[in-house]
């Protein structure tokens, strides 16, 4: 029994260590983000390395769960008599919620474990420490680049990812399911709010990159320089960011739409 205790109280300071440090490292790379400013061609070349290359799965992940998304709600509303209602329904289920949060998981999925191999493997075969010894911090010119392009990807990606579920649902609505056009259009502008909705959403999209770029740079610059260290790095990298944004959608969610009822 003492054993067992002395076990989970070392994995705890473990934990806490770690957490520790990842706080004092992303303070570091903050530091260094002011002087991106000199140099926008490498956030630049990481918004196209992230975020246009991850633009295909995020389109068509976007278009197959706004059109299930219409199908399911349609089936549910239509014993209601609710059927005219489901433009807004879909919108604000995208907006709010799958838009965030599943942009953010295919974020990590795709983008947060590349970004992790990318720094692990640069680590594995010296190349940070090789900057290092020519005078070149690290944490500014190879990670404080992929994380500003990170944070900035991530919004446009969850915008791309609504527009395309909700004309997914609009085809689905009026193509398969016989729902008057205008009417889709119409309920949605009549009843989705530009600040409560879109914005909220927005935020949540920006705190998710914040989060989820910020785990995978951390993961990738604080694995073990091996073949094992970087595979390992990348698996927590996407286990750890799922479930930060997870939790995070759940707090979020509490603030900005708790007292609403």
């Amino acid at each position: 029994m003492i054993a067992t205790l002395q076990q989970l109280g070392m994995w705890a300071l473990e934990r806490l260590e770690r957490l520790g440090r990842s706080h004092l490292f992303i303070l570091r790379v903050a530091v260094g983000l002011p002087e991106l400013l000199a140099r926008p061609g490498l956030v630049v070349q990481q918004i196209f390395a992230i975020g246009v290359l991850s633009l295909p799965i995020i389109l068509v992940a976007g278009l197959f769960v706004g059109m299930v998304l219409a199908l399911q709600l349609y089936n549910t509303m239509v014993n209601f008599g609710a059927e005219q209602s489901l433009g807004p329904v879909v919108a604000l289920s995208l907006v709010r919620e799958l838009g965030p949060v599943v942009t953010a998981l295919l974020f990590a999925g795709r983008a947060g474990s590349a970004l992790a191999a990318e720094i692990g493997l640069m680590k594995a075969t010296e190349q940070l420490s090789s900057m290092e010894m020519m005078a070149v911090d690290p944490l500014r010119r190879i990670i404080a680049p992929r994380f500003a392009g990170g944070v900035f990807a991530m919004p446009m990606l969850a915008a791309m990812f609504s527009a395309i579920g909700i004309s997914g649902g609009f085809v689905v609505a009026t193509g398969l399911l016989g729902v008057d056009s205008n009417a889709y259009w119409s309920q949605m502008q009549a009843n989705v709010d530009l600040f409560d909705d879109v914005v909220n959403g927005v935020i949540k999209s920006i705190v998710f990159g914040i989060v989820v770029t910020w785990i995978a740079v951390f993961e990738g610059f604080d694995a073990l320089p091996t073949s094992e260290g970087v595979a390992r790095a990348t698996t927590r990298t996407v286990v750890n960011s799922s479930l930060a944004v997870l939790g995070l959608d759940f707090i979020l969610t509490a603030l900005m739409f708790g007292d609403n009822g």
